[in-house]
């Protein structure tokens, strides 16, 4: 009953925050620390080293996001992770950069004064390039928030606070660009909006989203994931957005998210329109429960988008 326990913790401390605008903290498990209510979700690591932060929530959330991040630790950011490109996640990440501080070796801050300055930020190679641009064109985002370092695919590995942690792209899913953070001796996983508990969804199609993506990137995250006795606790799930997980809040999601895909995938097979497809209903049954009221997330934007993926591929 570990994870219900974490899970209420949350509930019940997010709803009193939503209403004086705090951002909240709660431990995970291990060096782990989640923050919420700055947009989506903030991982932090801490430990004799320094601090790693993944993702950053909204810019204009950003001084209070490293206020947050002090009361958990008062040793510098070295690393922050993005998980993807999405503002809501990847916003603060100048504040928090500034915040830190990049240990070079010899005399290299000596030599280019501002080698030292700032955290390094980490994040699969499309997302710099969507928060950046080609010559001559305005990037998206300021500079000062852009990723220092990028690995194309695979996966990156880091040894920090004595802990091993794997950052792991997962091509075509919520976007081109979408990664999973594993810290290994926390056993916590942070999965970006590939996983949420708060909505459908979000397949952006612009961005290199895909259905099937989004199906495979939830099955790797089943594969990592182990539960605890009976089925409570084990691996800690972060979400982008919403509670603190365990493996079998990810499976009903999972199974959840399939269904939806191979029912769509059936109704384009007969030959059915986007049009007749949403009229079907075809979410209906699982609408009461993870179709946002409006934004990101809704059911009509759900199956607009699996629809639209599961289609190119004919």
């Amino acid at each position: 009953m570990k994870v219900f326990g974490a899970a209420l913790a949350f509930l019940t401390v997010a709803a009193s925050a939503q209403t004086s605008g705090d951002l909240v903290t709660l431990k995970v498990q291990g060096n782990v620390y989640l923050i919420t209510g700055a947009g989506g979700n903030i991982a932090v690591q801490t430990g004799d080293q320094g601090v790693l932060v993944v993702d950053t929530g909204l810019a204009e959330m950003g001084d209070k996001v490293v206020a947050a991040i002090r009361k958990l630790s008062d040793k510098p950011v070295q690393y922050i992770i993005n998980t993807h490109v999405h503002p809501d996640h990847t916003g603060g990440n100048d504040a928090v950069r500034k915040a830190g501080l990049t240990y070079v070796g010899a005399n290299v801050t000596g030599n280019l004064t501002d080698a030292g300055v700032g955290a390094q930020i980490l994040a699969q190679d499309n997302v710099l390039k969507r928060m950046s641009a080609p010559t001559g064109k305005q990037a998206p985002t300021p500079f000062g928030s852009w990723p220092t370092e990028t690995f194309l695919s695979g996966r990156k590995q880091l040894f920090f606070n004595g802990e091993p942690i794997e950052i792991i792209h997962q091509p075509a899913a919520h976007t081109d660009g979408d990664s999973l953070v594993i810290f290994r001796r926390s056993d916590v996983v942070v999965t970006g909006d590939l996983f949420v508990t708060t909505s459908y969804p979000f397949i952006d199609v612009d961005r290199g989203g895909t259905i099937q993506g989004e199906v495979d990137a939830l099955n790797n995250i089943m594969e990592i994931a182990i539960p605890g006795l009976q089925d409570e606790g084990g691996t800690y799930i972060i979400p982008g957005h919403g509670r603190i997980c365990d493996q079998p809040d990810l499976l009903e999601y999972r199974d959840m998210v399939t269904i939806i895909r191979d029912r769509i995938q059936a109704a384009i097979k007969k030959g059915m329109s986007l049009a007749r497809v949403k009229a079907a209903g075809l979410t209906k049954d699982y609408d009461g429960r993870y179709s946002a009221k409006s934004g990101f997330g809704t059911a009509d934007q759900f199956v607009e988008a699996v629809y639209n993926t599961l289609s190119r591929k004919k």
